[in-house]
Order: C-alpha cells, then structure tokens, then sequence
C-alpha cells in the first residue's frame, strides 16, 4: 500500500497546500484590515489582483496560479488512484469525487489568477461569480443547472463544517507538538471556510431559482452579507478570523499533511493519537 502513491505527489500536494495558504491569507488579511479600517470585503479574485500593486507581485501572482494548479492535479490523482484511502464503497466514492470537483474548481481559479499576472485579467469587476452564472443561465435548462450547483455548493460548505467539527481533517495530518498546538485553529478554520461556502452556494440557489444572475456572489459578496446582519460586525470579524485560520490550516497540510498511500500503517496521525488516548482513558 505505502508504494502505491508515486513519490512526486508528494511536492505537488505541498505545493498545492501551500499555495491555498496564501490564497486564503490574502483574502482573509483583507477582510481583517476592513474590520479596522474600513472599506467593502473583497472576492477571492479581486483581493489577490491587489498583489499586483506590490514588487515582484505578478511573479507572486504566478506562483499563486501554478500552485493553485498543482492542487487540481493531486485532487485529480488523489481521487482516481485513492490516495487518501478513501475506498471504493458509497462513502468513500463521494469522497472522492468531491475532492475531485474541489481540484477542478482551483484549477480555475488558478488559471484566472495567472491571468492577473499575465495582465490578461483586470480582476476589478467584482463580477465573477455574476458572469459566470450568467453564462450557465444561457444553457437549455441553465436555472435548473444554477439551482442545482447551488445545492452542491451549500452540501460542501456542510461538508466542511462536520470536518471541522468532527475532526475528519486530522486522520492525514502529521503529530507534532506544533499540530497539536495549532489544531484548534484549523478546527475553526474549517468552520468558517464551510459557513462562507454555504452562503456562496445559497446565492447560487437563490439565482437559479429566481433566473436572476445578479444574486449570485462569491466570497466578498457573502461577506459582505454577513456584515449586513443584526450583529454584522461581530460575524463579519469572526469570519474574516476564520479565515486566516483556514489559511493556516492550509498551511500546516502544506507541511505536515500525509499521502496514506505512501505513508503507510505506521505514521502517527493526530487522529490516531486521538484513538490511542481515548483507549487509554476507557474505564475497565
């Protein structure tokens, strides 16, 4: 089993990781600043176009994108040749495809992000996630398939909670006492990063369901939702914390995340340690 995973997964999983990292640190380090100092959250896409004003930013851009399309192809493999030991039953097939789809949706948001580097893409409509729900609207049956992806997208924000909570995220990843320490914060990270995605995907479902591309929005966009609401401030700050949570939870999988495959039986997960205690603590 441990000889299945080829050995150059590993860097490009890493780097994946990594770059997810700083994705999320940007995005949330943005949102943190407008809890300070004012101003509107920004999208993923928009946040990342403000690299471009700092020195060697489009080569940052660059490493950003490629990263983000290393990830796609470790989900890719990761979801054909089971990794992650997922297995091949129900549970384990969703899995999968999941992670899979999780790849995919990078991999655009990769190539965009070398647009910006490139110059190819302004990055400062705001209007992603309205533009290409329009065009899925032009489709025969578009509300039908905007409704749908909605529906996904709301699943995987759920999917992201109960991971967090539940403490799924913890069977790949290393122990250290670097981990152990750090494992509260990845818990919230996934936490928030699931409310952000449950909200991205009820716009969705809301704009399929009215035909109205314009209820579509992204990351700023349910954001800046959440600062709209009764107690705005408070979820808005905590979501923004949140993520620079999530971006360190990446950045720890960039690091101490295991490949099953490759690993093999022996390695010491946090979820493993886990078990262990609680073994040991059990009455009789």
């Amino acid at each position: 089993m441990a000889d299945k995973a080829p050995a150059w997964v590993d860097p490009v999983m890493r780097a994946g990781y990594g770059a997810r990292a700083l994705v999320y640190l940007v995005v949330g380090g943005l949102a943190l600043s407008a809890v300070f100092w004012g101003g509107a959250a920004q999208g993923t896409q928009n946040a990342l176009a403000d690299l471009k004003q700092v020195t060697f930013g489009n080569l940052l851009l660059w490493i950003i994108g490629l990263g983000l399309i290393a990830y796609t192809l470790w989900r890719v493999i990761d979801a054909g040749m089971d990794l992650s030991d997922e297995g091949s039953g129900a549970k384990g097939v969703v899995a999968r495809i999941a992670g899979a789809v999780t790849g995919l949706i990078h991999g655009v948001l990769g190539i965009a992000i070398i647009g910006l580097g490139t110059g190819q893409n302004g990055g400062g409509s705001g209007g992603g996630a309205e533009n290409w729900t329009a065009r899925l609207m032009s489709l025969p049956y578009g509300p039908s398939l905007v409704a749908i992806a909605g529906g996904v997208v709301i699943a995987a924000g759920l999917y992201y909670i109960q991971k967090g909570l539940r403490g799924k995220y913890k069977e790949d990843i290393r122990v250290t006492r670097m981990t152990e320490r750090l494992d509260p914060l990845m818990k919230a990270g996934f936490v928030a990063e699931g409310v952000i995605v449950g909200m991205v995907g009820g716009f969705l479902l809301y704009a399929g369901l009215t035909s109205d591309p314009g209820q579509a929005g992204g990351v700023g966009q349910a954001l800046g939702y959440a600062r709209s609401m009764s107690f705005g401030a408070i979820l808005f700050a905590t979501l923004a914390v949140g993520l620079l949570c999530f971006a360190l939870e990446n950045a720890v999988e960039a690091v101490y995340r295991i490949v099953p495959r490759r690993a093999g039986p022996d390695v010491q997960t946090l979820a493993s340690k886990a078990k262990q205690k609680a073994k040991e603590h059990a009455p009789g």
